[in-house]
């Protein structure tokens, strides 16, 4: 079995417009949650959410090319184009048959629907945009990174909810593993900070409703009431071991396991047991010949909400057994809200710089652990921690009851 290694990362996040900005505010425990700028949300039962700030998709691409693609497109164009830049990657002196794109997106463009059934109720069907449907669909962050850069290899794009991301970016590790590709652009991108977005997951009391931004996005702690919609882009070069050791690339870690599940159990919540969860977590650490002890870190799902939070720590305890109160368990999206199918890049691309930094982030906001008996996890509390991190676990759980994990660890020879 060939062996993976990430070569180069791309971030879009609340928190910073690429990985080193986003990296030094995770450090800073900086929030990105704010009131909500890109509509009038006054009406809105969410006042808040995670927004990109300051972003021009014409800072990384022409005005014409930026004019044709929506927000989630231009996202994934930027991110990927700071992680092809950081792995040196010459398409010119690539098999563009053997370099392919793997980059996910859970709703596509909320925004162009949004427009087009407006100009349908007040002009007619006749006054749609001609490019309404290749703009919308969610295969177009990687259709559009696969012609923006010339890659002419596998192109997909894996759409399984809130494990969007972690799924293309296993699917781009099996895709490498197997020979398809010497090089796979993967992870994932949203951007449905919309009415349509907001009212949707409000419906579904799945947003927290407060306007206490610093309180909005807690994970495992006893007030928590929902998680905040955000908005993003993570996108990693993956690539065979041998292939980038012949062109000289830096290695930044290895990945070495990939675990799927689901749980056949709801269409939003977890299994109660965990035990969907717990299945990809085992299925990840096999795969990457790693023992329960072994593991330095997780980077939980954790999206806030009651249900997801209870049963994603269950499923850490059925998977790792008695090392499981030793790991430091932190969610990311303390910081940045949940970035439904981009979460999962944004996430690996945490695990790797918890890695090469040797520090593990907190849960922002976090006060009161929850005093449920099941809340025995070292969740990490009022600051990080500088330890020397060697393996780390990211797990994704989406609606529909999909479960991945990616387990990813220090380069070694």
């Amino acid at each position: 079995m060939r062996r993976v290694v990430v070569t180069g990362m791309g971030a879009i996040t609340p928190i910073g417009l690429n990985v080193e900005e986003f990296w030094n505010s995770v450090k800073e425990s900086k929030v990105g949650i704010g009131p909500i700028t890109q509509f009038d949300a006054s009406e809105y039962k969410a006042k808040i959410a995670a927004e990109v700030k300051d972003f021009n998709g014409r800072d990384y691409m022409d005005p014409k090319a930026a004019k044709r693609m929506e927000r989630f497109s231009q996202f994934a164009i930027a991110a990927a184009k700071e992680a092809i830049e950081q792995a040196g990657l010459d398409m010119e002196k690539e098999d563009p048959y053997m370099v392919g794109t793997a980059i996910g997106s859970g709703t596509g463009s909320l925004q162009c629907i949004e427009r087009n059934k407006v100009r349908i109720m007040e002009k007619g069907p006749s006054r749609v945009e001609p490019l309404m449907i290749p703009m919308m669909i969610s295969n177009m962050a990687s259709g559009n990174v696969s012609i923006m850069f010339g890659l002419k290899g596998k192109s997909i794009n894996v759409v399984t909810a809130c494990a969007t991301g972690t799924h293309n970016i296993g699917e781009a590790f099996r895709t490498i593993q197997y020979g398809d590709a010497d090089v796979m652009i993967a992870g994932g991108s949203e951007a449905c900070v919309t009415p349509i977005g907001i009212a949707g997951f409000a419906a579904l009391t799945a947003l927290n409703t407060t306007e206490d931004c610093s309180r909005a996005s807690i994970p495992f702690d006893k007030d928590r009431a929902g998680f905040v919609l955000g908005e993003g882009a993570g996108v990693l070069v993956l690539e065979e071991l041998e292939h980038a050791k012949k062109r000289g690339a830096t290695i930044l870690a290895e990945l070495v396991g990939y675990g799927s599940t689901s749980d056949a159990f709801h269409i939003t919540s977890p299994a109660e047991d965990g035990m969907g969860a717990a299945k990809a977590m085992i299925a990840a650490m096999k795969d990457g010949n790693i023992s329960p002890s072994e593991v330095s870190y997780i980077n939980a799902h954790g999206t806030s909400t009651h249900h997801n939070d209870l049963f994603e720590t269950k499923a850490i305890k059925a998977a790792l057994g008695e090392s499981a109160e030793k790991v430091p368990v932190s969610s990311t999206k303390s910081m940045v809200g949940h970035l439904l199918g981009a979460a999962g890049g944004i996430e690996l691309i945490t695990c790797v710089k918890s890695i090469q930094d040797g520090y593990i982030h907190e849960n922002v906001g976090l006060k009161n652990i929850d005093d449920d008996p099941e809340f025995t996890l070292n969740y990490v509390k009022d600051h990080g921690i500088n330890i020397d991190v060697d393996v780390c676990l990211s797990n994704s759980l989406g609606f529909g009851g999909h479960n991945a994990t990616l387990a990813v660890r220090k380069y070694r020879e």
